[in-house]
């Protein structure tokens, strides 16, 4: 039976196939029995659904189990890094004198020198604290790899013929 043959599927507003609370009970009742040491298939009769859909029952239940808690733990380390985002806007919105020799260093006027240092230090700190955020929710673009088809096609060539002329070998030996 494929989804479009389920009468119980439904659609959502873009077009694709949404759960029903029913097909999520039905979902987490197949990873119990699952636990409970059923195969698939016999998972699948009780169902009356196929092995497939017995399969991807299974996985949609420890999906759903570990959503809450990987989103749990997904919300603390953003707090965390907007924790440390804060503290570093901070060192960054304030002036810190260069100090030299346990001495703050002052300019002509008597004004304390301001440490430049401190501040690009703490715009690289931002900008790590930035890329963790990034990474952690996946909002980066995938990089994309360029091949070049033809060197490719000559590499996977070169690879078959020694691939064949060591089989040829193989069988005037044999």
């Amino acid at each position: 039976m494929t989804a479009n043959d389920d009468p119980h599927k439904t659609r959502d507003g873009h077009g694709r196939y949404a759960r029903t609370i029913n097909q999520a009970r039905r979902d987490a009742h197949a990873a119990e029995l699952r636990a409970e040491g059923w195969t698939y298939q016999q998972i699948a009769d009780e169902l009356g659904i196929d092995k497939s859909g017995a399969i991807h029952a299974v996985r949609r239940a420890i999906r759903d189990a570990c959503a809450g808690p990987g989103q749990d733990l997904i919300n603390l380390e953003v707090q965390r890094l907007e924790a440390m985002y804060d503290q570093v806007l901070d060192i960054l919105q304030t002036d810190h004198p260069v100090v030299s020799h346990g001495r703050i260093v002052k300019d002509d006027t008597g004004a304390p020198l301001t440490d430049v240092e401190m501040k690009l230090k703490a715009v690289d700190r931002a900008l790590r604290t930035r890329e963790s955020f990034r990474k952690l929710l996946g909002l980066d673009a995938p990089s994309r790899v360029s091949v070049d088809a033809e060197q490719l096609g000559r590499e996977i060539g070169r690879l078959l013929d020694a691939a064949t002329s060591e089989d040829d070998g193989d069988d005037t030996d044999a």
